[in-house]
């Protein structure tokens, strides 16, 4: 009985678990981690997957109303024809800055105005030298006053006196010299005085007769030179005072402002963080264009001025007309696509630049009316579902509302809603939403 009880006794000399408590937690964390991973990997797969679906391509008949065959619809965006980036001519800081985005402008309209100080001061300085050069024109175009000629020639009558009676001092020291009475040295110092006079007489009768005749023309040339430089610099720096006023080149609205009053504006580099390259960007919005990037599958469908009906999904009831007006020269080779620009003939408000649009693209070279009774579009009734239908666009699920109109043998009358062209989805699945990828299966035409 004692030796039973001995080996129940708990030996405490044995060592314990000593395993950390932190080593657990990594490990059911990294557990988690690991759960979380796969759950996020498997819905991100889930959400992403492209959904296989059927496609028919949308013929309308010809039978409902006479109108052009459409040979192919195609989706793009709207762009303004010519978006422009108006930046200044100077350099200079934002003073005031008057229109804000969404505002229409007139061609010439001050939208900028930046700081003019120094090209006012550059002005001026430029002003006053020309003003010194044109004075300083006039004088020698003018030739010399009457006072100066008569200065110049009391001046030269002064000195001539004064050599005659240097040649008369002279002959009576010569005279005196001969007859042993003065020196010869007093004869000397009269013949330098007679020809110091007689030199003085001779510069002040060429200075008479220059100002008599006034400036020379080469020197008249050389300062007409001169004013018209100043002439152009006051021009230069009046066309610098002036750019500081930034105006509208065209009739537009403004899609974007990029400055604010204090801001700097710069003609040369533009950093991340440094002074701005432009101040707004303003485009004509009645010069819109539709872009499309068309397959090359589907390019020989198409050619210059060829005509369609453009829709948008924001206003899917509004219809404009719409011609072909440029075709890239070249093709997109990662993309296999061309690019095709579509100019809208009657735009409106309503329409955005970067919008999405759809152009449906007729076979005949007549004009198509937008108003003109539409052909018949019969779909099989599978595809709709809930008052609507999927298109398939750019590898994605895309729902158009639709109007239906009687059964047919053939399908359901689409009254609103196609325009013929579309890509179709037949059967869609239960859980289909709108932008969902998709995977097309080769279908039939309907």
């Amino acid at each position: 009985m004692d030796a039973d009880l001995r080996s129940l006794r708990i030996d405490r000399s044995r060592p314990s678990d000593t395993r950390p408590r932190w080593a657990v937690r990594w490990i059911v964390a990294g557990i988690a981690l690991f759960v979380l991973l796969v759950a996020g990997r498997l819905l991100w797969s889930r959400l992403n997957s492209a959904v296989e679906v059927e496609v028919v391509r949308v013929v309308p008949s010809e039978s409902g109303g006479g109108g052009p065959r459409i040979v192919l619809n195609a989706t793009g965006y709207i762009v303004a024809a010519h978006k422009i980036e108006l930046a200044s001519k100077v350099m200079g800081r934002v003073a005031w800055i008057g229109v804000d985005k969404g505002d229409k402008v007139k061609a010439g309209q001050v939208i900028v105005r930046l700081e003019d100080d120094e090209y006012r001061a550059q002005l001026q300085q430029a002003r006053g030298q020309l003003a010194a050069l044109e004075a300083r024109l006039q004088e020698l175009l003018r030739g010399s006053r009457p006072e100066e000629i008569a200065m110049a020639k009391a001046n030269l009558e002064q000195a001539q006196a004064e050599l005659e009676n240097a040649r008369v001092s002279l002959e009576r020291t010569r005279k005196l010299v001969a007859e042993k009475v003065l020196s010869q040295q007093a004869l000397d110092d009269a013949q330098a005085r007679y020809e110091a006079q007689k030199a003085r007489v001779a510069s002040l009768e060429r200075n008479y007769e220059l100002v008599r005749i006034g400036p020379r023309q080469e020197q008249i040339d050389a300062v007409r030179g001169q004013v018209e430089q100043a002439r152009g610099a006051v021009a230069f720096y009046e066309t610098q005072l002036a750019n500081t006023l930034i105006r509208a080149p065209i009739s537009g609205t403004i899609l974007e402002r990029e400055v604010e009053p204090g801001e700097f504006v710069t003609t040369s580099f533009v950093g991340e963080r440094g002074a701005k390259g432009y101040v707004v960007s303003l485009a004509d919005l009645n010069d819109l264009e539709v872009e499309l990037d068309i397959s090359q599958n589907d390019f020989a469908k198409l050619r210059p001025k060829q005509k369609g009906i453009v829709t948008t999904d924001a206003y899917p009831d509004r219809k404009y007309e719409g011609v072909i007006s440029q075709i890239s020269p070249e093709a997109n080779r990662q993309k296999a696509t061309v690019q095709v620009k579509v100019k809208i003939l009657n735009p409106d408000e309503y329409l955005r630049p970067e919008m999405n649009a759809s152009v449906a693209f007729y076979s005949d070279e007549e004009r198509h009316d937008a108003a003109a009774p539409r052909p018949t579009i019969v779909v099989p009734t599978s595809a709709v579902r809930d008052g609507g239908v999927f298109v398939a666009l750019g590898g994605r699920a895309v729902r158009r509302p639709v109007r239906t109109g009687p059964p047919t043998g053939q399908g359901i009358r689409i009254e609103d809603g196609l325009l013929g062209g579309e890509d179709l989805i037949v059967n869609p699945p239960a859980e289909l939403k709108d932008g969902d990828r998709i995977r097309i299966r080769k279908g039939h035409a309907s």
